[in-house]
């Protein structure tokens, strides 16, 4: 418990107006999925508001308990941008798992992009499955981005199309992933690479890698 002096007032008061913010953002953030069919699940909360553009006949779903930080008093690493969420054609799909967290974050797709649970996606990260500008010769054809389970996404990482970030990874701040990650690793750099594996202290994570060991499975989901 902090002393009662001017310094835990000032602290005070912050902590009672970012949940003001919070209570505010997460209304809108729910009236908004509500107009453009976004199946949100219970839980979630938002922080400034979230942007949700859903091309009919497209589907996105989000989890429960996740997090949108949309506002630059959000996040103090810094928010230059809020949350937006995307389709791009009538046959695209998000789909983003359980008690993920994402500050400024951009996800769109034409094809396919799949988060799987609690995923951090730092501050002003990028996820697109696309070269976008489809009609111009020089783009290719979109290809699905699969994120894993426990993935950190590092502040203004991007995750380009067709790729695959296994479990448990941390890509580095300001990487740009343009080929597959493997679980359980630390990446980073531009073209991202893999720098080192990940030691595992953490129990939640270890169980998690136990399982995914025991199951058989490699990586992130396939869908």
């Amino acid at each position: 418990m902090f002393p009662l002096n001017a310094d835990s007032f000032r602290h005070g008061f912050y902590v009672i107006g970012r949940r003001g913010h919070f209570l505010w953002g997460t209304f809108w953030g729910y009236l908004r999925c509500a107009w453009w069919g976004v199946q949100l699940g219970h839980g979630c909360r938002f922080h400034g508001r979230a942007r949700f553009r859903r091309y009919p006949g497209s589907r996105v779903t989000i989890g429960e308990k996740c997090t949108f930080l949309s506002s630059p008093q959000g996040n103090l690493i810094g928010v230059n941008r809020p949350c937006m969420i995307s389709t791009m054609t009538s046959r695209a799909q998000v789909q983003l798992g359980n008690a993920c967290g994402f500050s400024g974050t951009v996800i769109a797709a034409f094809k396919q992009v799949v988060l799987g649970d609690e995923v951090i996606c730092g501050a002003n990260t990028l996820i697109t499955d696309s070269d976008w500008h489809p009609e111009d010769p020089r783009s290719g054809l979109p290809l699905p981005v699969i994120i894993g389970n426990h993935v950190w996404l590092g502040v203004n990482a991007t995750i380009l199309k067709g790729v695959r970030v296994g479990d448990n990874s941390v890509i580095g701040a300001c990487s740009v992933v343009t080929h597959d990650i493997p679980a359980d690793v630390i990446a980073a750099g531009n073209p991202c690479k893999v720098i080192k594996p990940l030691e595992i202290t953490s129990p939640l994570a270890e169980s998690a890698r136990g399982l995914r060991l025991a199951l058989g499975a490699g990586g992130a989901p396939r869908r």
